[in-house]
């Protein structure tokens, strides 16, 4: 599809966000700048600080969640905002940093022209220069899970772990009726063949993350390991709800703030930062 095929689309960036104000006003800059024809929806996974107030003043639309439901958690609320409103496109974008906004033009036209009209698109790390040093652990993880879910959907799948990741219609109806909560890139993959839908990966460089180091050691990775492959063979087994088009789920209010309504809360907004960098 061409750039003024895509252009008459609606489409949404979901940035889910935990305790990020210090990094979630630079995100959605960094989206407004290299995507301005994507709406922005910061989805607040019940922060301690100010990060909603700093989405807000950045111009984004807020859904606030009223306690910490995890990325899973996060990214369904948003998947659902976008089916509601009517999106045709909806990416997530990290609240940490780590994605790339300058990616998004060309992850939209892949979505379109990648694998005969891809229902996802995901950025792939591992096509080509990472953009950072990947830690060893989460290489070989990715390396593990890749080759399981190759052999699974039957095409290579180089990058299962990564989050950046886009969708069109299709998937936007799929996960928000039904997103997995445990380990939602891995099994949202096995989601995605279940019902047939087609996924292509584009290479990306992406982020070390924003702020703070990880804290998993070599034995909480082998854990980790462990139970994403037993919940990627139970994922196998697992009854999926089917997508009925025009039956929207049933869902709770969620307290979405326009831009400039004001934010709620008693967090105090930290000074506008001077730029990105």
């Amino acid at each position: 599809m061409s750039d003024s095929g895509t252009s008459k689309l609606r489409k949404l960036a979901i940035v889910p966000a935990y305790n990020e104000q210090g990094m979630v006003g630079r995100v959605v800059r960094d989206i407004n700048r290299h995507a301005p024809d994507f709406d922005v929806v910061v989805v607040d996974d019940g922060s301690l600080d100010a990060t909603a107030a700093v989405a807000e003043r950045e111009g984004a639309t807020v859904l606030r969640l009223p306690f910490n439901l995890g990325i899973g958690g996060a990214m369904q609320a948003g998947y659902k905002y976008a089916l509601h409103r009517d999106y045709d496109i909806a990416v997530q974008v990290d609240g940490d940093g780590q994605h790339k906004p300058e990616y998004l033009p060309s992850m939209a036209e892949a979505l379109h022209t990648g694998g005969e009209d891809a229902d996802m698109v995901y950025g792939s790390r591992f096509l080509g220069d990472p953009g950072y040093k990947v830690p060893f652990m989460r290489r070989l993880g990715n390396r593990i899970f890749g080759v399981v879910l190759s052999v699974i959907c039957r095409q290579p799948i180089t990058d299962p772990t990564s989050g950046f990741r886009m969708v069109n219609r299709n998937g936007i109806e799929l996960f928000a009726r039904d997103y997995p909560h445990d380990y939602p890139e891995v099994e949202a993959i096995l989601m995605l063949n279940a019902h047939k839908l087609k996924i292509h990966e584009v290479h990306v460089k992406m982020n070390a993350r924003g702020f703070g180091e990880s804290s998993i050691d070599y034995m909480s990775a082998a854990y980790y390991m462990i139970k994403v492959m037993m919940a990627i063979f139970i994922g196998l087994l697992r009854r999926r709800p089917v997508p009925n088009a025009g039956e929207l789920p049933q869902t709770g209010e969620f307290a979405a703030v326009a831009p400039g309504a004001g934010s709620a809360g008693s967090a105090s907004v930290p000074p506008r930062e001077g730029g990105t960098s």
